[in-house]
């Protein structure tokens, strides 16, 4: 059977993921399709549809059984997927090299603690890869080490822009602040795309997606940074860079963590 049903507080690829990972605990579900901008989850079971709606109600997300029948679409196969998650490791795994020493070179926090933040997503797409095939729990578990991992990131990058702040360091090179932060723009760019077609939505891809999404929004920022150090001859921007960075990966952080716990 084919079930619709309308989820009108789910406007974020948060809510997204906690759908997904509630219904991949229910026995009886083989396959689930969300439309995020239509706040509309199509399900395949063979359940009573009032069953899943009454596990989807205490997320407080306004569910609405619209329907059965219908189609849903095919899920990808396992080998495109493992694919596509090597060539996102791939891609971060040079993206932290290469930023984490371009930064130390050029002395810019917010390089560094970009690249760092790649060295975290490499990590992520290699746990992804170990969960290809396993169970939904076994895939939950990885995405909650994965949140782990970033939060602990971040705790380390804060701590060094406050020494270096303390330290009253100079300002870094901008130009290379500038250059390689737009390779790492174009690098991520292209992970999304091989990430959108593979978006299944199981916990360790999602986790993928909510780290990528923010690299993006994190090399904006560097490139800002060093165009505002570079007017200022100020080390201070790079440090404020430095810091939101680290602020934005542990708010991703929580939020895998959080909910990988309430569904486990």
């Amino acid at each position: 059977m084919i079930s619709r049903f309308r989820i009108a507080d789910m406007d974020c690829s948060a809510e997204e993921e906690l759908v997904r990972m509630t219904l991949d605990g229910l026995d009886g579900i083989s396959r689930i399709a969300v439309d995020l901008n239509g706040r509309e989850v199509t399900i395949e079971h063979n359940l009573e549809p009032s069953t899943i709606a009454a596990v989807l109600k205490p997320l407080d997300l306004g569910t609405t059984h619209l329907g059965d029948g219908g189609s849903i679409a095919a899920p990808v196969d396992q080998e495109r997927e493992r694919s596509g998650l090597q060539i996102a490791f791939a891609i971060n795994a040079v993206l932290f090299v290469g930023e984490l020493g371009f930064g130390l070179v050029s002395r810019s926090m917010g390089l560094i603690a970009d690249g760092l933040d790649m060295g975290a997503d490499a990590s992520v797409y290699a746990l992804s890869l170990a969960a290809v095939g396993k169970s939904g729990m076994r895939k939950k578990r990885l995405a909650r080490t994965s949140g782990y991992l970033q939060f602990g990131l971040a705790v380390v990058g804060l701590v060094e822009v406050l020494r270096r702040f303390i330290a009253e360091s100079g300002p870094p090179e901008t130009t290379t602040m500038i250059v390689v932060s737009l390779l790492a723009l174009a690098g991520n760019i292209a992970t999304m795309a091989v990430l959108s077609r593979i978006k299944t939505g199981e916990a360790h891809i999602q986790a993928s997606w909510i780290f990528t999404a923010n690299d993006i929004k994190v090399n904006t920022l560097v490139i800002a940074a060093a165009i505002v150090v570079s007017l200022t001859d100020s080390a201070l921007p790079d440090l404020v860079a430095g810091a939101i960075i680290f602020v934005i990966v542990a708010n991703g952080a929580r939020r895998i963590v959080r909910l990988s716990a309430r569904v486990a």
